[in-house]
């Protein structure tokens, strides 16, 4: 059985809020001028890491099915007389790095994932095979438009990231474990957002083969 401690845990759900809001609410948390190029994804993710402290000693573990799609949308809507502004954005590092870059913070190991339905499960066991005593979980994906026709987007946007120890801690708010099961289940990203946003237990399959444990400790 692999097993970690939730020491930290940061989500956002904007659920139908246009991406203006989304933004306006956000920008006060970064340096100013610094949200001008920063995708939404990147503004969501970046507010809920800020939250976490990232360090050198961190190891870092990024899950994304669609990535910045949303932004690759913004500039080939532009066309025929593309925008050299959204081309910049479309082009820009993944929603972390945006937050890392612009911080100037520095990460032991940065691990990025992408795509499939076992992204959730290979995100968790990255963390939980990591040799770092702290990881910093984060995921998130951000509302597509017509990429979503061909499903190369995300219907919804959301983020999160979440501290896992290696030892619980005194301010420790749950654990989350996986270990083999005999079963064909899988568990898609938005659902484990969806658990660790409503700090949810749960006990069931993630993959293959795999099941997830996730617990909450009552609180102080």
């Amino acid at each position: 059985m692999l097993e970690r401690f939730i020491d930290v845990l940061e989500s956002d759900d904007p659920r139908a809020e246009p991406a203006a809001a989304t933004r306006d609410r956000l920008k006060a948390r970064f340096a100013p001028g610094a949200t001008r190029r920063m995708t939404t994804l990147g503004m969501l993710l970046g507010a809920s890491l800020a939250r976490m402290g990232p360090s050198e000693a961190d190891a870092i573990v990024y899950a994304s099915g669609y990535g910045e799609s949303r932004a690759l949308e913004d500039f080939l809507d532009t066309f025929p007389n593309p925008s050299p502004t959204l081309f910049q954005t479309s082009i820009h590092p993944s929603a972390v790095q945006q937050a890392m870059i612009g911080g100037q913070r520095p990460a032991g190991e940065f691990m990025a994932l992408s795509g499939g339905n076992l992204l959730a499960f290979h995100a968790l066991r990255a963390c939980l095979l990591s040799g770092a005593r702290r990881v910093l979980l984060c995921g998130g994906e951000e509302t597509g438009t017509w990429l979503l026709e061909h499903g190369l987007a995300s219907p919804r946007t959301f983020a999160f990231a979440t501290a896992l120890t290696q030892e619980r801690g005194p301010s420790a708010l749950g654990s989350v474990q996986l270990e083999p099961f005999d079963t064909d289940g899988s568990m898609a990203l938005p659902e484990l957002f969806d658990l660790l946003h409503a700090r949810a237990p749960h006990a069931g399959p993630i993959a293959p083969g795999w099941r997830l444990s996730l617990s909450w400790f009552p609180t102080p």
